[in-house]
């Protein structure tokens, strides 16, 4: 069978898009400016992506890290949403660097909590005020802080910045050169009005679940160390108070690095269960090492890993979905079913490491390394599944996500 025309779809789209714009505009946008636009050097590129990351990612990752530090489960639905906005500004295969940054900035401000929490401590009867009030109070500050930045800084979709610029950020030019890019990549950039069978359509998909079911297993394994590891530290370990909640935060610089890691390796092999799968090993092996190896240095060491594994696949995750889905409202219902499972990820992370079960925990650790085994399961089954559709796609037989050029990253 011949293969269909492929090149027209997204050209057809953006040019639609541009046409629209022209009109609606009034004409400030000529098709001099367009041509002008999609003439952007690599370096000018690269500059324009940079300007990009730095507008968005930093401003994102703290207000992300702020709302950890006081109400971890709320933050899922912070996430989603943040994630939800980044797949907007970057092409299929630069948003796993992107989330990773996004996402380690949040969880090493988030991890520092347990430090700055003990240092608030200290002020016990300051002002007749008790030292967990004053917990509440400066980190409530520093929530309203970072909030009036985020107002600040943080700016629209593209389509919707490029008709209203924010303050010294893009011109019409380049936020058309970034459409023009994205279309190229996966042709649903155009807002669309909310259509309610559009959005519940994506229920139908089973991948959709198989991304909620890798990620709730995630969660539930990093909201159990972000609840539990500096009580576990203190029981399991034989940490101090003080030294459970300052240890707290070296792990989490491995998990950053590891994070950046294989994120970059994942954008630039253009692949993503890989990076879920070797992510997920990596835990497995610290979670035993934690829970079960006699000597108090290697248990620690198995925090390390532990903890680094499955942080890292926060974003390896978040890039999985995103890379494998088209379209605005199948990108809201998926944000939606991430910030649901992701919840309940949460709830039972708070309930896995149990206070009848100490100093061991060791159905705790049971069941976060069930977590990881059901990960590895699912992400192989996806993409079994995405690499025998991609092969009938190539052979003319089917369209995926409702675009001739679509192919399921695996």
């Amino acid at each position: 069978m011949a293969k269909p025309e492929t090149t027209s779809a997204a050209a057809i789209y953006a040019e639609k898009t541009y046409v629209e714009h022209s009109d609606s505009a009034g004409s400030t946008s000529s098709n001099h400016d367009v041509n002008e636009a999609l003439q952007f050097s690599p370096k000018q590129e690269r500059k324009l992506r940079h300007r990009v990351d730095w507008r968005l990612i930093p401003a994102l990752g703290l207000m992300y890290g702020v709302s950890l530090m006081d109400r971890k489960n709320v933050s899922n639905a912070y996430i989603a949403g943040c994630v939800y906005l980044l797949s907007t500004w970057y092409t299929r295969y630069e948003v796993a660097r992107r989330y990773s940054i996004f996402y380690l900035i949040g969880s090493l401000a988030s991890a520092l909590s347990g430090i700055l929490a003990y240092g608030i401590m200290q002020m016990e009867g300051a002002s007749g005020i008790r030292g967990w009030r004053w917990i509440f109070i400066i980190e409530g500050v520093i929530t309203v802080a970072f909030a009036i930045i985020g107002y600040l800084l943080i700016v629209r979709f593209p389509d919707q910045e490029r008709d209203r610029p924010s303050f010294k950020f893009l011109n019409t030019n380049e936020c058309t050169f970034i459409i023009d890019k994205l279309n190229r990549d996966r042709a649903d950039v155009h807002t669309e009005p909310f259509n309610l069978k559009k959005f519940l359509r994506p229920a139908l998909d089973f991948e959709i679940w198989g991304f909620a079911l890798i990620f709730f297993c995630t969660t539930t394994i990093t909201y159990s160390f972000a609840f539990f590891l500096p009580i576990v530290l203190r029981d399991n370990i034989g940490f101090s108070v003080a030294a459970s909640q300052c240890l707290v935060a070296p792990p989490y610089v491995l998990s950053a690095i590891l994070m950046y890691a294989t994120s970059w390796v994942g954008d630039r092999y253009r692949t993503r269960a890989p990076i879920i799968i070797l992510n997920t090993i990596i835990s497995l092996v610290g979670l035993p090492l934690m829970g079960f190896h006699p000597s108090p240095t290697a248990r620690y060491i198995g925090a390390f890993i532990g903890v680094a594994g499955a942080n890292a696949n926060i974003p390896a995750i978040m890039a999985y979905q995103a890379n494998n889905i088209r379209g605005q409202w199948k990108r809201a219902f998926c944000s939606a079913t991430l910030t649901g499972l992701g919840g309940v990820g949460g709830i039972a992370g708070s309930l896995i490491f149990r206070s009848q079960d100490a100093p061991g925990y060791y159905w705790g650790f049971v069941g976060t390394i069930v977590c990881n085994i059901v990960i590895i399961v699912t992400c192989v089954v996806l993409s079994g599944v995405f690499w025998q559709r991609n092969k009938k796609a190539a052979k003319g037989e089917l369209v995926i996500e409702g675009n001739v050029d679509f192919r399921y990253t695996l």
